[in-house]
């Protein structure tokens, strides 16, 4: 059985929603961050580490974290590199791989989650689910890819750079039928929010 984690990168500021942090938008009743982490421990993952920015002390008073290892990412504004690599560098070590997922994607949850999960064996995974064939959220590292995601992970790039020149090494798990991997980015999007 593989120990997997969840890493749901939660920092960013919304500069294009005006400026309102993503984590502390309302779905189902609840903030986004709450959201996303309940969908990660739902879809098998064991422990759950958050990376909070941009109002993260606002976010905190009104989210229920409970539980997860939460990570305050300073240099938020430079990217999601920069979560991405403050989340990877907080992972528990006795962890065999971590999903990654972003808590703008409310439509990619647990199933996409599980899905991934069942598919992995060990520390050399680099499995991705994808969309008709193309590459999207969440993302599962084995334990062996992490100080590379930290080393790469710059800008808001993420991940990209270590995916892209491992191509070859990406196993893709079709999750269209499961999830839908819509994200919440400017003021229209937030209809497929749910009050």
């Amino acid at each position: 059985m593989v120990a997997v984690v969840g890493l749901l990168l939660a920092a960013g500021g919304g500069r294009r929603l005006g400026g309102r942090a993503k984590a502390r938008l309302t779905h189902r009743g609840r903030p986004l961050v709450e959201f996303g982490v309940g969908e990660l421990v739902r879809g098998g993952c064991e422990r759950v580490v958050v990376v909070l920015g941009a109002e993260a002390d606002a976010v905190l008073a009104e989210a229920e974290l409970t539980g997860c290892a939460v990570v305050r990412n300073d240099d938020w504004a430079s990217g999601m590199g920069s979560s991405l690599a403050a989340g990877v560098a907080a992972l528990p070590t006795d962890a065999d791989a971590v999903v990654v997922t972003l808590v703008d994607m409310p439509g990619v949850g647990a199933l996409a989650v599980a899905r991934l999960i069942a598919a992995a064996g060990g520390p050399e995974d680099l499995i991705a689910a994808a969309y008709a064939g193309t590459r999207g959220h969440p993302v599962l590292f084995g334990r062996a890819w992490w100080p590379e995601l930290v080393r790469t992970a710059e800008g808001d790039a993420g991940a990209r750079a270590l995916l892209a020149a491992q191509r070859a090494r990406v196993r893709l798990i079709e999750c269209a039928d499961i999830a839908d991997p819509y994200d919440i980015d400017t003021p229209a999007d937030l209809d497929r929010l749910d009050p």
